[in-house]
């Protein structure tokens, strides 16, 4: 198998390590039930904590605006579908770079950045107060001389933990699992229908209170809900007052990027399962979050609901019928499982914020200095430090404020979706060819496509991105804030790069942190490794074939016992390679080279951190 060697590539240092990888691809496509449970872990935290910012902001008929949120989102998810079937990276930043220019994409990813650095500290928030919920229950009903926690300040302080493991996690490089994913969706389902069942059965056996219908009537603002509109008189026009609650309930479907970004994962066919994925999320998303807000105000009573906003899973398991026992076992499974997805969303949060840096990376908006590996690991450690740093100070600064984290966070929310919107309309007159999927409700007039279903979405999108601006202070001032700071960095950092590479340019040589360097066959010549050392095609990194890596005195290097079958690419979909026979049925390994160390042993060196690369047939 020959495959010629790129002419001009840098010479690696000295220090380098080399690393040899054989495959054809880096990632194991994964099923659309895998797809749709990760964007899940993510999106369906949500229902933890919506029902009770919505309720604080517009009273009791919240449920209503919060289902109308889940069936709008289906629109919202079309967009997605639509931008991943032009680009297999279609999520914010190359879908507006693509329609609207850097400067645009700049800003849209800044406010994206703004939705990735609040989703941490909110789930995290969120699980705390679910956490010190339990706590308290538990006090009371075993009758323990401990004094009741502040749920604030314990949520804090449980956030900061959370925030930190995962931040470790993240710099040694921890692997995104869709197994894992998968798992926690399992059994958050479990929980999901033991939930609904148990309702519906408290609701026929004690009966409930209606959900009043969002007429202006029944619609209650809060005292914080209305903004700069407090006052003006404006609240009292029924569509303002309408688009006004779908705002504060506009976190219900927070998460839609990671569909995406798990979107090059997907098998084949690639957007017939995309579209799969987008349905499952839509209808779990939608029955869970939804529900659990019209069982809340429907079961527990008005007078002991404000206690639980903060808490409103753990609350309804406490006025559900039964015994007090079986409740509260119910309650702590509802924790454990809200602990998990929560958790995972803080830790979605940093992979994704982490790939979305790396991607602005590529197009040379980012320094070196943020691109830097870290020395041990190998994974840009320093934008994972910046994220986590921006993580832990929102935690401190809104000291448990679940309300505050959910006014906030919005703002990154709504913008990153209007401009996504409106960078795929103009996509549709930049971009006229034909594509695989498109948001339905088009017509022509003449020869020209009228797309009014993506209109009237991107028409509703910064409607209610223009009303958060008008209702929302903290979020406002902090996420204009946050945003233009991010852009700032990202014009000063692209205008370095410009210079700095000019002078590389200038002087002909530079080197990047990563070098990739193809060559014609594996072998000790072509590797460059010293005499009296032996390549090891190893199936698994914690075994390095102990046999392969011993060494006598004085005997020569030894090719590999293993050959691998292998299959090059040109590019996706065309062969043009040749496969050998392989006597391990295919399975996959890894390839690594050993170095001598002793006179009886070697180690070897080279493992990518959190990567598994396959060798597919």
């Amino acid at each position: 198998m020959k495959v010629e060697k790129p002419s001009g590539i840098a010479t690696l240092p000295k220090t380098s390590t080399r690393v040899v990888v054989a495959t054809t691809v880096m990632l194991s496509f994964i099923s659309f039930w895998k797809a749709a449970a990760i964007v899940l872990s993510d999106l369906a935290s949500s229902a933890y904590y919506v029902g009770g910012i919505a309720e604080t902001a517009i009273g009791k008929s919240a449920p209503w605006f919060i289902l109308g949120i889940m069936l709008f989102s289906y629109a919202v998810r079309a967009i997605y579908i639509e931008s991943c079937s032009m680009f297999v990276r279609g999520g914010v930043y190359r879908v507006v770079h693509e329609a609207m220019g850097a400067t645009l994409a700049k800003f849209s990813v800044s406010a994206l950045m703004f939705d990735y650095v609040l989703t941490g500290p909110i789930s995290a928030v969120s699980a705390g107060l679910y956490l010190a919920g339990l706590v308290n229950e538990s006090i009371v009903y075993f009758h323990l001389s401990a004094s009741p926690v502040d749920q604030p300040h314990f949520a804090a302080g449980f956030s900061v933990l959370v925030t930190l493991y995962f931040w470790r996690k993240n710099i040694i490089g921890i692997e995104e699992s869709s197994e894992k994913a998968l798992r926690i969706m399992q059994v958050t389902t479990v929980m999901v229908v033991m939930l609904i069942l148990w309702c519906l059965y408290t609701i026929l056996s004690k009966g409930y209170q209606p959900v009043p219908f969002p007429a202006m009537s029944n619609i209650k603002f809060g005292p914080d809900a209305l903004g700069w509109l407090k006052g003006t008189g404006v609240s009292a026009i029924p569509a303002v007052a309408i688009l006004v609650g779908l705002g504060h309930s506009l976190l219900a479907m927070s998460g839609e990027e990671s569909l995406a970004q798990v979107n090059r994962e997907i098998a084949s066919p690639k957007l017939k399962n995309l579209e799969r994925a987008g349905f499952v999320i839509f209808i779990y998303s939608m029955v869970f979050t939804s529900l659990v807000s019209f069982f809340a105000v429907m079961l527990i009573p008005d007078g002991e609901r404000q206690k639980y906003l903060d808490n409103l899973i753990g609350g309804l398991s406490m006025f559900l019928a039964g015994p007090m026992g079986a409740r509260l076992a119910f309650h702590a499974f509802v924790v454990l499982v809200g602990t998990l997805i929560l958790a995972g969303a803080v830790n979605t949060a940093l992979i994704g914020s982490n790939g979305v840096m790396n991607r602005v990376a590529e197009d040379g908006v980012l320094t070196p200095w943020f691109r830097k590996p870290h020395r041990r690991f190998g994974t840009t450690s320093r934008i994972i430090n910046l994220v986590a740093i921006l993580q832990l100070v929102t935690i401190v600064v809104s000291m448990g404020d679940v309300g505050m984290l959910g006014e906030a966070y919005a703002f990154g929310v709504v913008w990153s979706f209007a401009m996504k919107s409106l960078s795929v309309l103009v996509l549709r007159y930049k971009m006229p060819h034909a594509r695989e999927w498109k948001v339905p409700m088009n017509f022509r007039i003449g020869g020209t496509e009228i797309p009014l279903g993506l209109i009237l979405i991107t028409l509703a999108l910064f409607a209610l991105a223009t009303i958060n601006v008008l209702t929302k202070k903290i979020a406002t001032v902090s996420g204009v804030s946050f945003t233009l700071v991010f852009f700032l960095m990202f014009e000063l950092s692209e205008r370095y790069n410009k210079r700095h590479n000019a002078v590389i340019s200038h002087a002909g040589h530079e080197e990047e942190e990563f070098q990739l360097q193809a060559s014609d066959e594996l072998s000790t010549e072509v590797m460059k490794i010293r005499p009296g050392n032996i390549i090891v095609a190893a199936r698994n990194p914690s075994h390095l074939l102990p046999s392969c890596c011993r060494r006598r005195k004085g005997r020569q290097a030894r090719k590999a016992p293993h050959r691998a079958r292998l299959r090059l690419l040109d590019r996706p979909g065309t062969d043009r390679g040749h496969a050998e026979d392989c006597p391990h049925r295919d399975r996959p390994f890894r390839f690594s080279y050993a170095r001598r160390t002793g006179p009886r042993g070697r180690r070897c060196v080279g493992k990518t951190a959190g990567a598994a690369p396959l060798v597919v047939p």
